[in-house]
């Protein structure tokens, strides 16, 4: 296994300068900053640790958690009347187990508040049969069951509407490709091997090409046309496939049912919003309409979708509690742990992001049941609106630390505003200095196996040595990389320490990561568990040393793509342009950016 010997290897290349031998950390206020010295040996309270884990695993009540969410309370996409109840019930559950100024904070404006409140559909001719499916996110209602004949058709761009020009009228659309069905000849269920492990410990050196997320909003922006044209045309309804899952995981009942199936990335606001209903169905389902539609077979369908809105100008809000800091030099100072509490709305959110969220409720019930005095404040956050863009994160960020300015480029306001380019240097706020870390769960229902540093080398000797008593529970890797696509990229990105824990994958990329089948059944118990007892650990560490944790580099998003420009005299005897020539006569007078 490769775990903590990485780090102990990084921890030898480390200049001698930032880990005397003989030198005692300093609690500054500033501790954090990057050159500070750090004390080459953690105190570690290991009855604490004992403590923890006997709370964690021992007396666990995570399960209860789990299911007064994702039973209880059910789906909770942005802005629906399900989120406001998760809202509410997080934050008082958080003040029944002790905290102090337990809130909801409120982070803007997001959308329209939708429901699902019921949606079936079966061909009922030239034969019968019920078929698997959900309607997309923010898709209108039927108002009402319709029936009509079913077409396949196939748009690649918008050259492709002129040939189905007055032909939609009345019919239920079948709309997305036939995909291959393989079959499932690998486990949709697996765990992090060793070989798995040692692979990602290790540091991809290789650039990554291309912008997937673009070309995935690009792809988006096409089927806003394509909707608004189906609707321009009278179809009745839009039927699209389910997509894939790992391992071929994407049938046999599971349909994948977020975004990519909605005409539109931003198809939660009025201005954007969809204009036809619309369900996923089972590829299996589709299949058979789409190969008797092939066949020239005259295909007639029945449906229901029964959708309620409810407002167009819904807020999102954040859960927040804490656990106050006791030592009157360090109170102030904060370690964060948090999840997303938003899903999506075809099962109940379990996997995504219940477990991380119910995780987090755990370590704050853990360390409050110890009665701990932590020398830093312990605060909990729990988000909505990450699955359309990590909105609560981000704002909950950028009102109380810092924020990048970003661009309002005509072609950038299309994007969400996290999404879009630096347009200045980090401009940060009194408590950026306060925040030690933030640590985050979002990968399912797996157990802890070990943390991403998002490349804080200086970190690494510290995690080793928090992580080696932990190593009996399967936690053993630390690995240099980034990882992306959850709530701590809104802390990583204005240089505050964010993290998200490495978990076992289990069958969340091939089966539950926003599908149908994202239910209590899919969580694990022992798994919970044992991640409650990690997180709480590494926030008890963070929040009782004597040191804020270290920090990386002050960033600088904003100079990335000058950074990245190439180099204008590295061939010998080039001529330079009369670009490069203005530029050389009058160099720039914009000083670098200051922190």
């Amino acid at each position: 296994m490769q775990s903590v010997r990485l780090a102990c290897a990084l921890l030898l290349c480390f200049p001698v300068s930032l880990f005397p031998a003989d030198k005692k950390a300093t609690s500054a206020p500033n501790a954090a900053s990057p050159g500070i010295v750090q004390a080459q040996r953690e105190n570690l309270d290991y009855s604490m640790y004992q403590r923890i884990r006997d709370k964690a695993i021992g007396h666990s009540h995570i399960m209860e958690s789990a299911s007064g969410l994702m039973d209880g309370i059910g789906p909770r996409l942005t802005g629906s009347p399900n989120a406001k109840r998760t809202n509410e019930w997080t934050r008082d559950q958080l003040t029944a187990m002790g905290c102090s100024n337990a809130h909801l904070e409120d982070w803007g404006e997001f959308g329209m508040g939708w429901q699902q409140l019921n949606t079936w559909v079966r061909m009922s001719s030239p034969d019968t049969a019920v078929f698997i499916a959900q309607a997309s996110p923010w898709s209108p209602s039927t108002n009402g069951p319709v029936t009509a004949p079913a077409i396949w058709i196939d748009l690649k761009d918008e050259k492709d509407f002129d040939k189905y020009k007055g032909k939609l009228a009345g019919k239920i659309v079948l709309y997305g490709e036939m995909r291959e069905v393989k079959p499932v000849d690998k486990a949709l269920f697996s765990h992090l091997e060793d070989d798995d492990l040692r692979k990602l410990a290790e540091y991809p050196l290789a650039k990554r090409e291309g912008d997937s997320f673009q070309q995935f909003l690009k792809r988006l922006e096409f089927r806003e046309k394509v909707g608004k044209f189906f609707a321009d045309e009278k179809a009745v309804a839009v039927l699209v496939p389910s997509r894939d899952g790992r391992n071929n995981g994407g049938s046999g009942g599971t349909i994948f049912d977020d975004t990519g199936s909605t005409f539109g990335w931003f198809v939660y606001r009025r201005d954007h919003a969809s204009l036809i209903p619309s369900a996923v169905i089972a590829i299996e389902n589709f299949g058979r309409v789409y190969r008797l539609l092939k066949a020239h077979v005259p295909v007639n369908i029945e449906m229901n979708i029964d959708t309620k809105f409810t407002g167009d100008h819904e807020h999102g809000f954040d859960t927040i509690a804490e656990i106050p800091g006791t030592d009157p030099h360090l109170k102030d100072q904060v370690v964060m742990v948090g999840g997303h509490l938003d899903s999506w709305a075809s099962a109940t959110g379990a996997t995504d992001n219940g477990a991380g969220a119910v995780v987090a409720m755990e370590v704050i019930r853990i360390l409050n049941a110890l009665q701990v005095k932590p020398k830093r404040t312990i605060r909990i956050g729990l988000w909505t609106g990450e699955e359309q863009g990590e909105f609560g994160s981000y704002n909950y960020v950028k009102n109380h630390f810092g924020f990048i300015p970003r661009s309002n480029q005509p072609d950038q306001l299309k994007l969400t505003e996290f999404d879009r380019k630096p347009a200045g240097p980090v401009e940060t706020k009194p408590d950026y200095q306060k925040l030690s870390a933030y640590f985050n769960l979002d990968n399912g229902s797996g157990r802890i196996r070990g943390i991403y540093l998002q490349e804080n080398a200086a970190v690494a000797p510290i995690f080793a040595q928090w992580m080696e008593p932990l190593r009996d529970l399967g936690v053993t890797t630390i690995t240099m990389r980034n990882t992306g696509g959850t709530d701590h990229e809104a802390f990583d990105a204005i240089g505050i320490p964010g993290f998200q824990f490495i978990q076992d994958r289990l069958d969340y990329g091939s089966r539950t990561h926003h599908s149908n089948m994202d239910t209590y059944e899919r969580l694990q118990d022992e798994d919970l568990a044992q991640a409650a007892a990690v997180e709480a650990i590494f926030v008890y560490n963070a929040a009782t040393r004597e040191q804020m944790l270290p920090r990386k580099a002050f960033p600088h998003p904003e100079l990335e793509e000058q950074r990245n420009a190439p180099l204008k005299s590295a061939m010998p005897g080039a001529e330079i342009q009369e670009k490069d020539a203005k530029e050389k006569a009058q160099p720039s007078e914009q000083a670098r950016p200051s922190q």
